[in-house]
C-alpha cells in the first residue's frame, strides 16, 4: 500500500508522521483484516485510518503512544463504516434469480429446516420474548441482542461493545443457554406440550 501525503502541513510535521506512524501500517493492517475479514477491504480501511490521522497529526501530543491513536481512529472509522452499511437498501442482482426464487410458497419451503429455537420462538409471542430477553444480564442481553436479533458478526459486536471476541462468545452462550431455560418455562405455563418445550 503506498501512502502519499499531501496538504498545507509543515515539513517537520510530514517527517514526525513518516517516522512515527508509517511503521505500524503492517500492525494496522492485521487488525484492519480481523475488523473486516477482507483484503481490499481491509486496505480501505488502513487507508482512511492514515488519511485521517495526517489530518489531524497536528493535534497528536508527541511523546504518547501513536499505535493506541492510530487503533482509536481505525476502530472509530470502521464503526462508522459499518453503520453506513447497515442503512444503506440491501441490494440484489435480480438477473441472477429465477421467478420462482420470488413466489412465497417457494421461500416457506426451504430444504433446510429451522432450528428449534427458531420454532419455539415463532410459537411464543413477541412481548413473551421481549420479556425474556430483557431478564437476562447485561452484558448476555446485549450479546444476544447484536448477534441473534441484529445479526453482527462477533468481532462487530466486540468493537461495538468494546470487549474481547472471546467474551462475546461467552456471554452469548450462558445468555442463549439462560434464554432457552426461560422460554421453555414459559412455555410449560402457557400449555405447550412437554416434549415441544424441552425440544426448544
Amino acid at each position: 500500500m503506498t501512502l502519499t501525503l499531501e496538504g498545507d502541513s509543515s515539513e517537520d510535521q510530514r517527517d514526525r508522521f513518516v517516522e512515527e506512524a508509517l511503521p505500524l501500517l503492517e500492525q494496522l493492517h492485521r487488525v484492519a483484516w480481523r475488523y473486516t475479514r477482507n483484503h481490499a477491504d481491509a486496505e480501505d480501511l488502513v487507508q482512511d485510518t492514515m488519511l485521517k490521522a495526517y489530518r489531524s497529526f497536528g493535534q497528536f501530543a508527541q511523546g504518547t503512544n501513536i499505535k493506541a491513536w492510530l487503533f482509536l481512529i481505525m476502530k472509530t472509522t470502521w464503526i462508522n463504516r459499518y453503520r453506513s452499511m447497515q442503512r444503506r437498501p440491501v441490494e440484489v442482482l435480480s438477473e441472477h434469480l429465477a421467478d420462482l426464487e420470488f413466489a412465497p410458497a417457494v421461500r416457506q419451503s426451504s430444504v433446510a429446516s429451522e432450528s428449534a429455537e427458531l420454532a419455539a420462538l415463532r410459537t411464543v409471542g413477541d412481548d413473551h420474548v421481549r420479556a425474556a430477553l430483557g431478564a437476562l444480564p447485561e452484558g448476555q442481553r446485549m450479546a444476544v441482542f447484536y448477534v441473534d436479533v441484529e445479526g453482527y458478526r462477533y468481532a462487530e459486536v466486540a468493537a461495538r461493545l468494546d470487549i474481547p471476541v472471546g467474551t462475546v462468545m461467552s456471554r452469548l452462550h450462558r445468555g442463549r443457554r439462560t434464554l432457552r431455560q426461560l422460554l421453555v418455562e414459559q412455555g410449560r405455563e402457557r400449555g405447550y406440550p412437554r416434549d415441544t418445550c424441552s425440544a426448544a
